[in-house]
């Protein structure tokens, strides 16, 4: 493969989180229950994409000199002020940008281990394939979003319920991409800033019985020595994973690896979904700086516009209107 497709191949791929090496001599900080200390707050940002580009095969891991010149490469690519808007780029078509550089913090680099993947099972480094039940329900949000059927046919995202940065499970995209934990010996509380979401986890106890009331599921956690384990099941509809269902079964594993990183670790499992359960590995970087508010709500003013804006097509269409 030349440099310019190796290159391409890995710059159409998604984007997500980082990786960090663990020491298996590291002795964490200790809260008052003997538990490893796991509270501050920590960025999970990353120019590693989620999944492998499937023209790298089995490649797991890039040389220091292609990791150096896809960041390089990468870098200049997305950067928005750097996009001519009637030509469009990094994924935007011909028009007006949304947002420039400035409110961008994606992340300059790849995980530290150079893995060409943030997926690390199965070894082929790329999500499971949909089964035929998902792929039946995608064409009919498909559907329903062409028609613009009401509200519901929108993304999650869109209506600023839940989003894949704030998760569950937690993945980056293009900024809010920080979170604070906050532990007791009874809970331990995930604050995303993406949408201001906050997940209160309650340790060593049993998953209620039916459907959770919350988006987020129905968390609890336990510890399994240094690593704290976060089982939620029972989620209210589709989480913000693409494809989901309130079958999902979500396993996330956190670790400290060293005084200012934590290593996040998240299994999914949906029959229904995918043909097999899948893994991936980000690491999180402690910060100084604090957590802002997110207030999606008070300037969703998109949303209307889109809702509107079908609604009077229809009604021109009705009139038989010719534009």
């Amino acid at each position: 493969m030349t440099s310019r497709n190796f290159l391409i191949a890995i710059f159409m791929s998604l984007l997500s989180p980082l990786a960090v090496s663990q020491p298996s001599d590291y002795e964490p900080p200790r809260a008052p229950d003997g538990h490893p200390d796991l509270q501050g707050t920590f960025t999970f940002r990353t120019l590693t994409p989620m999944q492998r580009p499937t023209e790298l095969g089995e490649r797991s891991v890039l040389t220091e000199e292609e990791a150096a010149e896809w960041t390089a490469f990468e870098n200049r690519r997305q950067n928005r002020d750097l996009i001519i808007d009637s030509v469009g780029g990094a994924q935007y078509p011909p028009g007006v940008i949304s947002y420039n550089e400035f409110w961008y913090e994606r992340g300059d680099d790849t995980v530290v281990d150079r893995r060409t993947s943030l997926i690390v099972d199965p070894p082929n480094g790329r999500i499971p394939a949909l089964t035929e039940e998902a792929l039946q329900r995608r064409r009919d949000v498909s559907t329903m979003r062409e028609l613009s059927l009401g509200p519901e046919a929108r993304p999650y995202a869109e209506r600023c319920i839940v989003t894949r940065t704030s998760g569950p499970p937690m993945q980056p995209g293009s900024y809010n991409l920080n979170v604070q934990f906050v532990q007791t010996s009874a809970y331990f509380m995930i604050m995303n800033e993406m949408i201001h979401n906050v997940r209160v986890v309650r340790m060593n106890k049993e998953h209620r019985d039916g459907p959770s009331m919350n988006w987020e599921g129905d968390s609890v956690g336990h510890w399994e020595g240094n690593t704290l384990v976060v089982d939620t099941v029972n989620f209210w509809k589709g989480t913000a994973f693409a494809d989901s269902t309130s079958k999902m079964h979500l396993v996330e594993k956190f670790t400290r690896t060293g005084a200012d990183s934590i290593q996040y670790q998240f299994t999914i499992e949906d029959p229904t979904t995918w043909i097999a359960p899948w893994t991936a590995v980000i690491p999180m970087r402690s910060m100084d700086q604090p957590i802002y508010e997110y207030a999606c709500h008070e300037g969703n003013y998109g949303f209307h516009g889109v809702m509107a804006g079908i609604r009077r097509l229809q009604l021109e269409a009705d009139q038989g209107v010719v534009r």
